[in-house]
């Protein structure tokens, strides 16, 4: 995912993409640009107490866009305006994830933005972070991480997470993203580790030493680190299916991470991006298809749909209703979904 050095070339000529999430960003703007997604440890919508509003409750709405700053209003029971000195102490309260990221990008760059499913997934990071302790500790992998936000919010809580994609390009906006949160987060930067994780290459990768003549060099793996990685027990992955032939290397990928060393649960968000399709005369979501035939799809009583033919993975829809919203910036719309996806080593 090499991005373009803006001196032209066939980079320029590409088509240019832009998420959703950044409509609010200064239009044109060339480069990288920093914006602040803020959370508390209340999801959106709940009232001070924690429950639902009646009387007067501070009602926090969500904004379309990263660019913006949104401030919590508080209204009455009736809907009025209602003016909430206590303001100051919820804006004190506010942790803010500061990401360094592009506006827009060809096809090829596009980890340099950041995607609503990755903020649905850092939703329930932090969810899981602050309603119980079951990634408190835990060793993890970030797959295709884009600009790092899940493992910036997982950063908080693990004893040790690998932010990993491909290209210095990318590789570097993460490392300077782990730069950016550690003081602010609180975390120690030594605990999100940035590493250059190539789908079509073999694991465990080569060990190399750091070439301090070549920069890239500092994403390379040490024996230490791949067997911290085969000890890791969970795996995230935000908006890595849109192209069948890269989500073809991805659960490639996936399979060789999960078949060695401990257990590992593999949790993937993805929006649905719908287009019309020659071949099916219908509209359909790209690349949905091609994902679900990578697993056994588990419903909700635990029981599995008739496959005659048993992929490596079991997975099963998470009910987003589920996940509350605690990031502000970004509207989930309708087309987000989030799997819960297990290695299965012995297919029937």
């Amino acid at each position: 995912m090499e991005a373009g050095d803006g001196r032209g070339g066939a980079e320029e000529e590409e088509e240019q993409v832009m998420s959703e999430v950044h409509l609010g960003c200064p239009p044109r703007f060339s480069g990288l640009y920093v914006s602040r997604f803020s959370f508390s440890s209340r999801p959106l919508g709940t009232s001070v107490g924690g429950g639902r509003c009646s009387g007067v409750c501070e009602q926090v709405a969500a904004s379309s866009s990263s660019c913006d700053s949104p401030d919590a209003v508080t209204v009455d029971e009736d809907g009025d305006l209602v003016l909430d000195r206590r303001g100051r102490d919820r804006e004190r309260s506010d942790r803010v994830l500061t990401v360094q990221h592009g506006i827009t990008s060809s096809l090829r760059s596009v980890g340099l933005q950041v995607w609503k499913a990755a903020l649905l997934l850092t939703d329930f990071v932090l969810h899981k972070s602050f309603t119980s302790s079951e990634f408190n500790g835990v060793t993890a992998i970030e797959i295709g991480a884009g600009t790092g936000l899940v493992g910036l919010a997982l950063a908080r809580v693990a004893k040790k997470i690998f932010i990993t994609d491909r290209g210095t390009d990318v590789l570097d906006n993460c490392l300077a993203n782990v730069r950016l949160n550690s003081s602010m987060l609180k975390f120690d930067g030594a605990k999100a580790c940035v590493r250059e994780l190539d789908w079509k290459m073999s694991w465990p990768p080569p060990v190399f030493k750091c070439d301090p003549s070549d920069p890239s060099s500092k994403y390379l793996w040490s024996t230490s680190e791949i067997e911290a990685v085969e000890k890791a027990t969970t795996l995230y992955a935000a908006d890595v299916i849109y192209s069948d032939d890269l989500t073809d290397l991805f659960f490639s990928t996936a399979k060789k991470l999960m078949s060695r060393g401990a257990e590992k649960v593999l949790y993937l968000t993805l929006e649905k991006r719908y287009n019309f399709s020659v071949d099916e005369l219908d509209v359909v979501a790209n690349g949905y298809k091609h994902f679900l035939s990578f697993f056994t799809v588990q419903d909700e009583s635990r029981a599995l749909d008739d496959n005659t033919c048993r992929p490596d993975f079991v997975g099963e829809r998470m009910d987003l209703a589920e996940v509350p919203q605690y990031v502000r910036e970004y509207d989930r719309g309708k087309d987000l979904e989030m799997w819960k996806i297990m290695y299965n080593p012995n297919p029937e």
